[in-house]
């Protein structure tokens, strides 16, 4: 009976014994994996770091080249030329101002008292008769014009709305009209007077006129919206 329940204990304590050990070994395995991935992750971390780093020097360099190459280009003559050329075709269209001699050319209506029976719209102002003088300065040479410090462009419009004067789409203007045209004086002033010309007309119909030479006049830009809807550049 003895011999048997000590059998029995020492069975069951060899069982215990590798139980023990059995967990106590993959215990130690799993510590051992962790500790490798432990020891694993940071070296994969610096490598990817490292990558990193060696990519943006790279980038950095890109940079530099391109911001270089950008401060040759830009010190270069060709951007110079451009450039002024850009200055040239935005002063030709209307959008900076510009400076220089020129006449100053102020049309009012007539004052004259009416006799009964005359027509009142002969004795002002229509957009026909600023047409003419505008029309007549650019063929004399003039280089840049406004109306009331509203500039004149090559798609500048002028028509009769009532009393008043639509110039540039949607700007109303009334008499008095300072035109302001640069060019050279004489020329531009000779070609409003000559004999049987636009003022002639004008002054038939008692219309207020006058005339004067400026050393230097300013031009202001335009200043409403430019674009093309239908028209394309040619290829």
């Amino acid at each position: 009976m003895r011999k048997t329940a000590f059998i029995t204990l020492a069975a069951a304590c060899v069982l215990i014994g590798f139980f023990i050990s059995a967990q106590f070994k993959e215990s130690a395995e799993l510590q051992m994996q962790q500790e490798s991935l432990n020891f694993a992750r940071p070296k994969s971390l610096k490598v990817k770091i490292e990558s990193a780093r060696e990519e943006n020097d790279k980038l950095h360099e890109k940079v530099k080249h391109y911001r270089s190459e950008l401060d040759k280009a830009a010190a270069g003559p060709e951007l110079a030329n451009l450039k002024q050329e850009v200055d040239t075709v935005r002063a030709f269209a209307g959008l900076t101002e510009l400076k220089g001699p020129g006449i100053k050319v102020t049309l009012n209506d007539s004052q004259e008292n009416l006799s009964p029976g005359d027509n009142p719209n002969l004795y002002i102002l229509h957009d026909e008769d600023v047409l003419r003088v505008l029309n007549e300065l650019k063929a004399a040479g003039a280089e840049a014009l406004s109306m009331n410090e509203h500039r004149i462009t090559a798609l500048t419009e002028v028509r009769c709305i009532g009393p008043t004067v639509l110039i540039n789409k949607n700007v109303r203007l009334s008499p008095p009209f300072v035109i302001k045209a640069i060019g050279d004086s004489n020329t531009l002033y000779n070609s409003l007077t000559m004999k049987g010309g636009v003022i002639d007309k004008l002054k038939f119909w008692g219309i207020e006129i006058s005339l004067k030479k400026e050393s230097s006049l300013a031009i202001p830009p335009y200043e409403g919206g430019m674009n093309f809807d239908y028209a394309r550049p040619t290829q």
